[in-house]
């Protein structure tokens, strides 16, 4: 599904950084490195490594690889970006200042697995940023498809499930809000999501 929605020429999500990923990463002045899984065509590894962010991403899409590549290259910027199982990457065996989560749902047999490794990735004092459709969402995705998200329940977040998956931090921000989503071609509407930033406890 990935590889067929990312080959086209224009890019599914657009080009522009997530809002809310944005917002953080202008706000908190991160330095060092930053892990995104699930990065898809690179919009906001790009931004990250635009920022002198030290970027390493990862996806299940070569696709979705390929055009990450070539819009760092377009903006002059260096990212490293491994296509595949999560646990069978090399970025597995680094340690990272902050990780991202946006938009990244994975499917619910991995998703707490995936989200227990990659905090377990984070430095202490590492942040944590997540935005992602809620529980909530499915209401607004039965009225406009073209919001997007998953259609299975079992794949949204919730606070409940963000407090369980990441346990060991400290709650900076965690909030169900409404936004409008401009997101290229397939994030489009009010949409009702989750965004945490957690700080890893020493």
């Amino acid at each position: 599904m990935w590889d067929e929605r990312y080959a086209g020429e224009e890019y599914a999500y657009g080009i522009a950084p997530n809002a809310f990923f944005k917002t953080v990463i202008d706000g908190r002045n991160l330095r060092g490195s930053i892990l995104l899984p699930g990065e898809g065509e690179g919009r906001n590894a790009v931004y990250a490594a635009k920022a002198g962010l030290q970027v390493s991403a990862f996806d299940i899409s070569m696709e979705g690889r390929n055009k990450a590549l070539k819009l760092a290259e377009k903006e002059k910027v260096t990212i490293h970006y491994e296509v595949g199982e999560f646990f069978d990457l090399s970025l597995v065996n680094k340690e990272y200042d902050a990780a991202a989560l946006i938009f990244s749902h994975f499917p619910p047999q991995i998703a707490s697995k995936y989200h227990r490794k990659i905090a377990d990735l984070l430095k202490p004092d590492g942040l944590m940023i997540l935005e992602g459709f809620s529980v909530g969402h499915l209401a607004l995705r039965k009225l406009n498809p073209a919001v997007g998200g998953p259609g299975n329940i079992e794949m949204l977040f919730s606070k409940d499930s963000i407090q369980r998956d990441f346990p060991n931090f400290e709650i900076l921000q965690l909030e169900e809000v409404d936004v409008e989503l401009k997101e290229g071609a397939f994030h489009n509407g009010i949409s009702k999501v989750i965004r945490f930033i957690g700080k890893k406890k020493g």
